[in-house]
């Protein structure tokens, strides 16, 4: 209710354009999608770990693994550093200490030195993905959110998809171990000249559009992150637990396949590859969706059900492959499409980064805790293509992360419609 006057007028900038907005999720997102291929080099080069360094499952695991244990304290600062200092300046440095963390996991076989190359990725890694998701939430929070969120993780997951399949599109570089780590490190270099690039497109808009606080938050006091509500939490544990059932998986799927299935390499890196097309083609898709009618908690429900019968179909029967990759895909589709964007509308703007830090934090104890245990599984039941059957307890481990995911959700629904709802489940917005 104010009155409009040259004066007022004359200082309000108008708010991006469209145009302006979808370029901008384009350039931020080319940053995961380097992100993403150094993080999934490591899977389809397990064989090759194991038979050129000799390197064990736990090892192998541990290479994933360590790379999520500094994200238990690292995510959270992240977050508050990006809501101080603002999304440009922390996309940079992120970025930069990924580009360190791959150089070093290149420069040596020995496992020390790989393994601090990904912890150093790791410290890195988490961040940029938590500065990144507290951006898109900045430019589309009212508008097509979920739909941008889709689209995001789309252009991420082909730098997994890359990755995963790699055997394939550089099949001669995996005659070597270093040679698949050299291709990483030139991914680390695109996604850092993607983050220089958004730093100039948001210097720019900031003269000439309204984009909100770009910085400089109240000061963090602690005790108020217990203070986030329920349905906040609901959705931590959620991302956790589905998380913790799908990358440790894919840490150790390509060998899986080709021992349990007798999948030769090529066909492995295809099915898990497989995985990330699915998710896609269908995540900006469910984004639509969720963007149009609501009822997020009752699809993260839906996709949580999706994950629970997969692992033991894969290991207790000889079903194709493809079907249970292809429920695995639908569910990776549906609940980030529907999670991340989620918090945007339970946490206030200015404590976006703090948030997204914290959940993805709690996400990395996950992470880091399921790569190690499902690599201790696997080495203590003798997994291999001589006892297959050794891959079954870690088969067990991931469906019951699948049955506490679709707890997760139901109680993130029971929540949503009581009184203290956020309005995740009748929430809709048009394109804008």
């Amino acid at each position: 209710m104010t009155e409009p006057t040259a004066e007022r007028g004359a200082n309000v900038q108008p708010p991006p354009p469209a145009f302006f907005r979808w370029l901008v999720l384009v350039v931020i997102s080319l940053a995961m999608f380097g992100n993403y291929y150094i993080y999934d080099c490591i899977g389809p080069m397990a064989k090759l770990l194991s038979q050129q360094l000799h390197f064990s499952d736990s090892q192998i695991g541990l290479l994933q693994a360590i790379y999520s244990i500094p994200n238990v304290f690292m995510v959270l600062v992240g977050g508050i550093i990006i809501d101080r200092i603002g999304v440009k300046k922390s996309v940079f440095i992120f970025a930069l200490i990924c580009l360190v963390g791959a150089l070093l996991t290149a420069a040596s076989p020995r496992l020390a030195v790989m393994a601090s190359g990904r912890l150093v990725f790791g410290l890195g890694a988490e961040s940029l993905i938590v500065a990144v998701t507290t951006g898109i939430a900045k430019w589309f929070r009212g508008k097509e959110l979920s739909f941008a969120f889709g689209l995001n993780l789309t252009i991420s997951r082909l730098g997994s998809l890359a990755a995963q399949v790699s055997p394939t599109w550089a099949k001669e570089a995996f005659g070597h171990w270093q040679k698949p780590l050299l291709i990483a490190l030139i991914f680390a270099i695109v996604s850092l000249v993607a983050a220089i690039a958004y730093w100039a497109l948001e210097s720019r808009a900031a003269k000439r559009y309204e984009l909100g606080p770009q910085s400089g938050t109240d000061k963090i006091v602690w005790k108020d992150l217990l203070k986030f509500s329920a349905s906040y939490w609901w959705v931590v544990a959620l991302c956790m637990v589905f998380y913790s059932g799908i990358f440790p998986f894919q840490t150790f799927a390509q060998k899986f396949f080709q021992d349990a299935h007798g999948a030769a390499p090529e066909t492995a890196s295809l099915l898990v590859g497989m995985l990330t097309v699915f998710a896609m083609v269908a995540t900006p898709l469910f984004g639509l969706l969720v963007d149009r009618i609501g009822k997020r908690a009752l699809l993260m429900m839906l996709g949580s059900l999706l994950l629970v019968p997969v692992y033991l179909m894969m290991g207790y029967t000889h079903i194709n492959l493809v079907v249970p990759m292809a429920l695995m895909g639908t569910a990776f589709s549906l609940i980030p499409a529907v999670m991340w964007p989620s918090v945007a509308y339970i946490v206030p703007e200015q404590r976006l980064g703090t948030a997204y830090g914290l959940m993805t934090l709690i996400q990395n104890v996950g992470l880091a805790g399921f790569n190690l245990l499902v690599g201790w599984a696997n080495d203590h039941g003798q997994a291999s293509a001589a006892h297959p059957d050794g891959y079954r307890l870690g088969m067990w481990f991931f469906s019951a992360l699948g049955i506490a995911a679709f707890l997760c959700a139901f109680m993130l629904r029971r929540n949503e419609r009581g009184p203290g709802t956020h309005g995740l489940e009748t929430i809709t917005t048009k394109g804008g």
